[in-house]
């Protein structure tokens, strides 16, 4: 079992490097970096491929599990891509800029390396952790891949609706629509596309790390947990929050709505926090 847990991680790592050497090649085509968030995606669908590959060759794992897990990661990571593709522009994503410390023509292809495709690829060879396992252990607690399937479908529907929803809400003409989104999922959470990722990793680490035994889900829980904190602190919520609360409407919607967790609006006007 040993030697089939180091051969996926091989493998995982090997997608990780080509996925991101592409993206990057792509990304001094096109003077920008934010073309990762594209890869991101994809490259954890090709992971969780290149795992159950393995398992299969060495007669590894449950295969019924591993091939799940692909699915799974599959439809989360290719419409995630497809929808970033989607409703990307032509410029650089700010949060880059910052992270950069300028435009990608003035700082050079070296610091995005540094700073950004490096830190992805390793971020995908971490988060495929569940994953990389899972397609190589046998399931020693079967219903917790059940219990991690329904947490993952929770997640994916918070992802998908939220981001529907925000698209026609974006639709709309901006003299007539609202000021904030505040009806939907959005009602009781701030950030349901980024409650929803958490819940699709916190899933398949319950399907393909915790069902796997102890030693597993111990080894493996770092992975949902580091996605949950970039979702809330590093990359996504928080960030995304400092320029939107500026806007006074966007203030008052944080007042009353829960920041991560969906939870019933607040009556009270009391100040928003980062953690509800």
């Amino acid at each position: 079992m040993v030697t089939a847990v180091l051969a996926s991680l091989a493998s995982v790592a090997v997608v990780a490097v080509a996925a991101m050497t592409t993206t990057a090649l792509i990304a001094r085509r096109q003077g920008r970096v934010v073309v990762v968030d594209v890869t991101w995606g994809v490259a954890l669908a090709l992971a969780a491929v290149a795992a159950a590959l393995v398992g299969a060759a060495l007669a590894e794992g449950a295969a019924w599990r591993a091939w799940a897990l692909v699915a799974a990661v599959g439809v989360w990571g290719l419409r995630l891509s497809w929808h970033i593709h989607r409703r990307s522009g032509g410029g650089e994503d700010p949060r880059y800029k910052r992270l950069l410390g300028g435009p990608l023509d003035d700082v050079g292809m070296g610091v995005a390396v540094r700073k950004v495709f490096l830190l992805q690829g390793a971020a995908v060879c971490l988060v495929a952790l569940p994953v990389t396992i899972g397609a190589v252990v046998d399931v020693e607690w079967h219903p917790l891949v059940a219990v991690g399937a329904v947490v993952w479908l929770v997640g994916v529907l918070f992802e998908a609706v939220g981001d529907a929803q925000l698209a026609a809400y974006r639709a709309q003409p901006r003299a007539t629509r609202p000021p904030v989104l505040d009806t939907g999922l959005w009602r009781f959470t701030r950030h349901p596309n980024y409650f929803g990722d958490a819940c699709v990793w916190w899933g398949t680490w319950l399907a393909g790390g915790l069902a796997s035994g102890w030693v597993a889900g111990l080894a493996t829980v770092v992975a949902p947990a580091t996605m949950t904190y970039y979702l809330v602190f590093a990359t996504g919520a928080r960030p995304l929050e400092e320029n939107m609360m500026q806007r006074p409407a966007y203030r008052d919607y944080a007042r009353r709505t829960s920041m991560f967790v969906p939870l019933p609006p607040r009556r009270s006007a009391a100040p928003p926090t980062l953690g509800g």
